[in-house]
């Protein structure tokens, strides 16, 4: 018997815009054996060739930062029923660990990042593409207690990597891709109309598959 092939959920938007909450706000009820939330984070490019003291300095927030073959590969067998090997990445030392997550058969494979909708042949994979439209102020205080908290960086270090190209990246890369989502979500989760009329989609598309 043919494997029917899964859903894809695209959740783009700037860093700190509240992709993840979005996401788990959207599922709630479907049930987690029915889906899969990857980063596209986990696809950032291994750095271990460039000194440490200067991996700081990379930008990681443009197209070319992340491994967009491997993304893509990776989400074409999940759609078609197999398992992969999500790498799992260390941010604080800015390299791709030895470590793998096995992401087996899901239906519903939600994909959230911030240049997930620039790349065409990523969105063309897509059943939903979701943007998330969050103020800058918002997003820069997000992150900065993330990276501050989560990933060892101080305070200075997060403003200026900020400044020279999380910012600029934004408004080249991220920012304008949101022509390409079939909904713009503003400020996230607490969006109960967005959200609800998500749900719905997501579960037509589930009765079409499932049928």
């Amino acid at each position: 018997m043919e494997h029917k092939r899964g859903i894809l959920i695209g959740i783009a938007g700037g860093t700190g815009s509240g992709k993840t909450s979005v996401a788990q706000k959207i599922l709630e009820g479907i049930g987690s054996d029915r889906v899969a939330i990857i980063e596209q984070d986990s696809y950032y490019k291994d750095l271990s060739h460039i000194p440490e003291d200067l991996r700081h300095r990379h930008n990681f927030d443009h197209p070319d930062a992340f491994d967009r073959d491997l993304l893509i590969e990776h989400m074409r067998i999940l759609l078609s029923g197999g398992s992969v090997k999500l790498p799992l990445y260390d941010y604080t030392q800015h390299c791709r660990t030895d470590v793998y997550r096995t992401i087996g058969p899901h239906l519903i494979i939600v994909l959230a990042g911030i240049l997930i909708l620039y790349d065409r042949e990523l969105r063309d994979l897509m059943d939903i593409k979701i943007y998330v439209d969050t103020a800058e102020d918002i997003r820069l205080m997000r992150r900065l207690r993330r990276d501050v908290r989560e990933r060892g960086r101080t305070m200075e270090t997060v403003l200026e990597q900020y400044e020279s190209t999380v910012r600029p990246m934004h408004h080249q890369f991220i920012e304008p891709s949101k022509r390409f989502a079939d909904i713009i979500i503003p400020e996230g989760a607490e969006k109960v109309v967005a959200i609800d009329l998500l749900r719905t989609k997501i579960w037509q598309l589930l009765r079409e598959r499932e049928s």
